[in-house]
């Protein structure tokens, strides 16, 4: 578990990270979502020391992480897959790693097979590898100590669809086993797929957070069907109010589960069932509008030009 408690970094005048709280729980992969700059890393850094906080404080597994023992075979991090000596191999940096955690040798071998790196990838030196190849060596140093905890910022950065296809299926393993997983990005669809728990982060501070499943839930329901009436009398005799688009659209605060079950018990066949206003990734937009370059329209307003 990673408990984070009104952490705070000022730089002189400037607030980078202003009180974030909030805990990654074993068993679960947390997604800690914000913009370029909204504070992710200056977060990220101050719970394994290597930034000061001006104030407030985080534990490891209840305990700062200077007091751990042996961090690496507690919490496996990896803050930045290009800071690696460029011109060890990689099968020496993770040597390196192994023998400062006083662990067997063969880990190394089982590292480089677990991420996917052949031997002669693994005899290259580091200031050849391509920026994909840097990652997964990042993730086999943080996995190395088999820590019952991981924290990665960014690490799906450089890596091909099918590299993000099997980090993803990596980080799901390691949480359902009991793991923690704290995982960075300022790219929604990046964590969306496996995250459990999600905090959104802007301009150093906690903008949003809560499980998935509630995000998706406040969000609402849309849906569409060839009898809107029947379709609206059966969600009004469960309880659940309804309104009516311009395009004919069913629009509830109900979750798409529970909109779907209602409209299959009545013999109303829906042909369209989605989160309203485009799901988790229009609610990060909005809620970091304000530290986003572009400019990011309301939901209201794209509604209203949907409707028009």
């Amino acid at each position: 578990m990673i408990t984070i408690d009104s952490l705070t970094k000022k730089y002189g005048r400037t607030t980078v990270v202003d009180g974030v709280s909030f805990v990654a729980r074993p068993g679960r992969v947390t997604g800690f979502l914000g913009p370029n700059g909204a504070g992710k890393s200056t977060t990220m850094r101050m719970v394994v020391g290597l930034t000061k906080p001006t104030s407030g404080s985080s534990t490891v597994t209840g305990r700062p992480y200077a007091a751990l023992a042996n961090p690496g075979r507690e919490i496996g991090v990896m803050l930045d897959a290009s800071a690696q000596h460029a011109g060890r191999t990689g099968r020496e940096i993770l040597t390196i790693v192994q023998q400062m955690l006083g662990l067997p040798g063969r880990r190394v071998e089982e590292m480089l097979d677990l991420v996917s790196l052949t031997p002669a990838e693994a005899d290259r030196r580091v200031g050849n590898y391509s920026l994909g190849m840097r990652q997964r060596l990042g993730i086999a140093s943080a996995l190395i100590g088999d820590p019952g905890v991981l924290m990665l910022d960014e690490p799906a950065n450089g890596l091909d669809p099918a590299g993000i296809r099997w980090m993803r299926d990596l980080l799901r393993d390691f949480a359902d086993r009991g793991g923690t997983v704290l995982l960075s990005s300022h790219l929604l669809r990046e964590v969306e797929v496996i995250a459990d728990d999600i905090v959104m982060i802007g301009h150093g501070r906690v903008v949003c957070e809560g499980t998935k499943a509630d995000l998706v839930r406040s969000l609402g329901t849309v849906a569409r069907a060839d009898d809107t009436a029947a379709l609206r009398r059966a969600l009004h005799a469960s309880g659940v109010d309804t309104d009516v688009t311009d395009e004919g659209t069913v629009t509830t605060s109900a979750e798409p589960a529970h909109v779907g079950h209602v409209a299959f018990r009545a013999g109303v066949a829906l042909t369209e069932l989605r989160t309203a206003d485009g799901g988790l990734e229009d609610m990060f937009l909005e809620l970091t509008a304000d530290t986003q370059r572009e400019p990011t329209p309301s939901r209201k307003n794209r509604r209203e030009r949907k409707a028009a």
